[in-house]
């Protein structure tokens, strides 16, 4: 039970403070200490990543059992960053970083165009088939990439000849069309009142200012949310990239050469896990950055469903 207990401010006037009872303030503690002790949990294997990134082989022998296992090498201060220095050097981790940021750059714009572009003729416009449309958007979400990805090779090769520039070009068109995304778009802009549109049309804005002026800048939380998943597919692509860009190891996003770099003889497990470290990070960063946004985008996009 709550306890109220009323007080008077300089003012003369009632003020209610509310206590919580003892019962309510273990059940809190409870849950927060067991929230704490899961997290750290979870988090070990990403603790253990990144003190064995900092080790030398040897070290990593030596601490094996032991709580210094989960410690970065302190006691070799100078080498501890050599694993991340030598990926940088002599593999050229960060020529592939810079790929993948490019094609994730141009693939997020053309996203937000196209699939938004698409998701508010289905929000806002009658069109003949619309619902026709609406349920092949639903049925594709749930079909499997694996089972498109043959036919979509098949397709790329015969129409860009998968050579030279085409194959970048090979890299980003298949992704900026995303089914989920377009939906995603569609619910979000069902959520918009009409009053923004009427009111820029009275002013002779036409369909596409309404789009650019109107509802993207109102969108910002689906916006976020779509460039979010749009850099974390593109970053984490390694199957099609290998494909596509067989002849082409320069052209490589940092995954599909991540895997290169691990299977080369006498890589260590210091220098394994360096990499892993590298290719989270990026991730982890845009993903607490843009945290706020994608729950909201989810939140109002959720609504209609």
């Amino acid at each position: 039970m709550k306890k109220k207990k009323v007080l008077l401010d300089g003012s003369g006037n009632e003020i209610t403070v509310v206590k919580k009872s003892s019962k309510r303030v273990v059940v809190n503690v409870i849950y927060y200490t067991c929230g704490a002790v899961l997290s750290l949990f979870f988090l070990f294997p990403l603790i253990y990543m990144l003190a064995v990134s900092t080790k030398s082989d040897a070290s990593i022998a030596a601490s094996a059992g032991t709580l210094e296992m989960f410690l970065p090498d302190f006691k070799n201060i100078g080498s501890m960053f050599s694993n991340y220095k030598k990926l940088f050097v002599e593999y050229e981790i960060g020529k592939y970083a810079l790929n993948s940021i490019r094609y994730a750059i141009i693939v997020i714009v053309l996203n937000v165009i196209i699939n938004g572009l698409a998701g508010y003729v289905l929000a806002k416009f009658r069109i003949p088939g619309k619902k026709f449309f609406t349920f092949i958007i639903l049925f594709l979400i749930v079909v499997p990439v694996e089972t498109s990805i043959v036919p979509l090779y098949m397709i790329v090769k015969q129409l860009l000849n998968i050579k030279g520039t085409a194959s970048i070009l090979g890299i980003i068109l298949p992704a900026t069309i995303s089914v989920f995304n377009m939906f995603l778009f569609m619910q979000f802009f069902q959520g918009i009142p009409k009053d923004y549109e009427e009111a820029a049309r009275m002013d002779g804005a036409g369909n596409l200012a309404i789009f650019f002026k109107i509802i993207l800048p109102l969108s910002k939380p689906i916006v976020a949310t779509v460039a979010v998943f749009c850099f974390i597919g593109v970053w984490n692509d390694y199957l099609w990239p290998t494909m596509i860009l067989v002849n082409y190891p320069d052209l490589m996003p940092i995954q599909s050469a991540l895997t290169t770099i691990q299977s080369i003889e006498g890589i260590t497990t210091g220098e394994v896990m360096a990499s892993l470290v590298i290719t989270s990070i990026p991730i982890f960063i845009v993903y607490v950055a843009a945290q706020k946004y994608i729950v909201q985008g989810f939140g109002t996009a959720g609504l209609k469903v």
